[in-house]
Formats: C-alpha cells, sequence, structure tokens
C-alpha cells in the first residue's frame, strides 16, 4: 500500500467524485479540487462563509457547498471556473441541501421543514414542495433516478408523495400506516418502497411504486423496535437491524423473515473465525540507540504496532451494560452494509462496540468476527470485491476479505485518528478523513 501526506480537513468534508476522476475537500470557507491520482490542485473556490456540507452531482461537473448557519447555497462548475451560483433561502433558512438524480436541480429544506424548494440550474425556475416530514431520512430517490418519494406530515398523519424526477409532476400521494414514520428506502431496483416507524413502534412497511402496500412486518411488539435498514444490492433482502441485539432478513418474494441473525456477547461456534486485534511493542536495535535520538527512531520507540490473532472459541467479547434511563441508548444494531457482490452483510451491535460481525449470506451464517482494541467508527465494503474497510479513530486501516485480515498502519508523524472512509468507485483507492486532515492510501494491484 502506498499513502498519501497529510492534508488539512475541516468538518469530515472530502469526497471523491462519482466519475473517479477528482477529490473535493473544504478547508473552513475554501473549496479545492484536486485530482484523485496525483492530488495537484486543479481549482480553489472560496464560499461566503464557513462549509457545513458539500455534494458532486451526478455528473461530476458541479458541486455545491450549502453554509446551513447563513441560509446559502453556492455552486461552483468545474468546466467553467468562472461561473458560479448562489442560493439564498433568505428568512426561511436551510437545514439540508442535496442535488437531484440530473444533477441539474437542487433540493433545499427549509427551517422547521415548512417546504422542499426544487431550483433549477438551467431553467432558474423554482418549485415547492409542502409538508415535508422532519424525521432523519425523509427522502429518497430510485437508483435510476427517475423517482423521488418525499415522507410527509399534515393534519397528525403521514404521508408518502412520490414524485418524477424529470418534471417534478405528483406520481402518487398515498398516507402509510405509521404512528410516526421513521425513515424511508428505494430498493436499488426501485420497484420498493421500506417505511419503517419510530424506535417505539416495531413497523416496516413496503410499497410499490403505485402505493399499493405490498406487505407489513413486524417481530414484535412492546420494546423498543427498528434501528436501522439496509437493502442488497440485488434488491432480493432487506435486513432490519433492531433494539433487541439482532438482524432479521426479509427475502423478496413473500417478504417474510427467512432467519435471524443474534448477537451474543460469547461466540462458541467453531465454524466462525474470531480475529482479535492485539498490540505488540516495536523492537529496536539498542547498537542504534544514539543520544538526542533522530525523529524516525524516537517515533519508532513510541508507537505501538498491532496485528490479528486468531482466537480460539469460545470468545467472550467486550460487553457494554446501556443505562436504561437515558434516551438513545447505546444497545442494538446500528450499522449495517450488504457487500457489493451480495454475499456478505456486516453489522455492528452497539452493546458490543468493538465488535464488526460479518455473516455469509448464501449459508446464511456468521463467518467472521472481527474484534477490535477501540471502538468501531465505521465499516465500509469495496464497491468492487468482497473486501471489508473498517477504522476506530487510531492511525491504522482494518482490511477484511475472504482471504484474511490486515492490520495497516498509516505512516507519518503525529496523531491521525481516522474516523470515517470513503472507497473510491474504481476500488483501487481509500479516502482516509480524520477531523483535522485527510490522507489516500493507494492499493497496489496485486492488492486489488
Amino acid at each position: 500500500m502506498n499513502f498519501s501526506e497529510l492534508f488539512k480537513l475541516s468538518g469530515l468534508l472530502g469526497r471523491f467524485s462519482p466519475d473517479g476522476k477528482c477529490l473535493a475537500s473544504c478547508i473552513q470557507h475554501r473549496l479545492l479540487v484536486r485530482d484523485a491520482s496525483s492530488l495537484q490542485i486543479l481549482q480553489l473556490y472560496t464560499c461566503l462563509d464557513q462549509i457545513q456540507y458539500i455534494e458532486w452531482s451526478s455528473d461530476s461537473l458541479f458541486i455545491l457547498c450549502a453554509m446551513y448557519k447563513r441560509g446559502i447555497v453556492q455552486v461552483w462548475s468545474l468546466e467553467q471556473p468562472d461561473w458560479h451560483c448562489k442560493i439564498d433561502e433568505g428568512s426561511a433558512g436551510l437545514v439540508a441541501s442535496c442535488w437531484s438524480p440530473d444533477g441539474r436541480h437542487i433540493l433545499n429544506t427549509t427551517e422547521f421543514h415548512l417546504r422542499i424548494t426544487v431550483w433549477s440550474l438551467c431553467t432558474k425556475s423554482v418549485s415547492y414542495i409542502k409538508y415535508p416530514k422532519a424525521c432523519q431520512q425523509g427522502m429518497a430517490f430510485t437508483k435510476d433516478g427517475r423517482y423521488m418519494a418525499v415522507a410527509e406530515r399534515r393534519d397528525c398523519k403521514d404521508f408518502i408523495s412520490i414524485f418524477v424526477c424529470n418534471n417534478w409532476q405528483l406520481l402518487r400521494h398515498f398516507d402509510t400506516e405509521t404512528q410516526d414514520l421513521f425513515g424511508i428506502e428505494w430498493a436499488p431496483n426501485g420497484c420498493v418502497l421500506a417505511v419503517w416507524d419510530t424506535c417505539l413502534e416495531y413497523k416496516v412497511l413496503l410499497y410499490s411504486l403505485d402505493g399499493r402496500l405490498l406487505s407489513s412486518y413486524r417481530a414484535y411488539e412492546w420494546p423498543l423496535g427498528v434501528k436501522s435498514i439496509a437493502w442488497s444490492p440485488s434488491s432480493q433482502f432487506l435486513a432490519i437491524g433492531s433494539f433487541d441485539e439482532k438482524v432479521r432478513i426479509l427475502n423478496h418474494v413473500t417478504w417474510k423473515k427467512i432467519t435471524e441473525f443474534d448477537h451474543p456477547a460469547t461466540v462458541s461456534s467453531k465454524k466462525t473465525i474470531v480475529y482479535k486485534e492485539v498490540e505488540k511493542s516495536p523492537t529496536v536495535d539498542t547498537e542504534r540507540l544514539t543520544f538526542p535520538p533522530t525523529r524516525a527512531l524516537a517515533s519508532s520507540l513510541f508507537s505501538t504496532q498491532s496485528k490479528y490473532d486468531i482466537s480460539q472459541v469460545p470468545v467472550s467479547l467486550q460487553y457494554i451494560k446501556p443505562v436504561a434511563d437515558r434516551a438513545n441508548p447505546k444497545v442494538g444494531v446500528g450499522m449495517l452494509a450488504f457487500s457489493a457482490d451480495n454475499c456478505f452483510l456486516a453489522t455492528k451491535n452497539d452493546n458490543i462496540p468493538n465488535a464488526v460481525w460479518i455473516w455469509d449470506i448464501r449459508k446464511l451464517k456468521l463467518s467472521v468476527v472481527l474484534e477490535q482494541l477501540c471502538t468501531i467508527q465505521g465499516f465500509q465494503w469495496d464497491p468492487c470485491q468482497p473486501r471489508l474497510a473498517v477504522c476506530t479513530g487510531s492511525s491504522r486501516v482494518y482490511l477484511w476479505s475472504p482471504a484474511g485480515c490486515v492490520v495497516v498502519q498509516v505512516p507519518g508523524e503525529g496523531d491521525f485518528q481516522i474516523t470515517s472512509i470513503s472507497w473510491h468507485c474504481s476500488g483501487d483507492s481509500m479516502l482516509l478523513l480524520s477531523k483535522e486532515n485527510f490522507c489516500v492510501c493507494y492499493l497496489e494491484r496485486e492488492e486489488v
């Protein structure tokens, strides 16, 4: 592996462009666009205030910068650096901004979720969508970019509106059987919309494009319910992570549960491989010691290295009992992700914060557990092959594939605490982000 030098960053705002050619990053109110392979700066844009969110257009020709405090969005063009656009929501304020799938419309959500404003870059026209619901995931586009679903709340009831994205005409409007809708998510094939209720009510509803209720799923009634949801890339499976520390898999034919995955504190199956991260102190050749020591030698003296050992089952994992009288308890399956080939599912149970569970979907069994020294901050699958990258807020990257597991130390001075990972669309490199810096990790062709 090769690593770039560290670059300054603010707000974890670093993004590869969809075509993989460019890399955008922010430092306060400045937006830098680099070549993704050489990291040479191609463009430097200066915004009116500190940037709080950035997003590439789908064709990688434009990039929007949202400044929520000022209620302003600025749009920059890579083809025409002199061209720029400013959208000011004024007294309505701004809480969210995103591109439409065609990359020529911007959707701004005003404060208090009074409305969604659709701005056209081509015709400068404006459309309004009323009554959007203030929930975690209230707007979703189909993968092909043809339709948009919006969760709405009016007259104390939840509704879904489906719009055609090329002209923003309303296609369907229907009410949902939810108490307090929490999120919506399209299946990758765009045929089914998953809708789930607040955590106080375990309910997952599946609607067709024309608003018909295909199925309703409820695993249990009274305890806290759904915490996370993920579709498989093939749209064949819907994984539901719950507060009861289980993942339930629904199939796309009957929408019934085909299995459920538990996350016990002790792994006892002999068919499961448990990789445990262990730290080891570096060995230093005493004959090389000089005073004062060189900088390279000093850093190696005081830095610890880590590797994976295969643990003998049964293995007891670090289990944290949640505080019962606090809101949003650290309990249940909060992270879910399918591999690009549909063969594996990675999960994290918040009660066991240092472990990643990897399930074999073909056998519907637990395949691997990665037990880390620190809390899992995030993980992401390679977009081209079954390979998982994990970060734990340390200066190391952890890679798992069916062939095995590896710990990679990011070289460099200082404390580079990786809290977010983003794969390049080719799977040849990764963007590693910390609060104040970023670097790019290039994987060798043999590793790829």
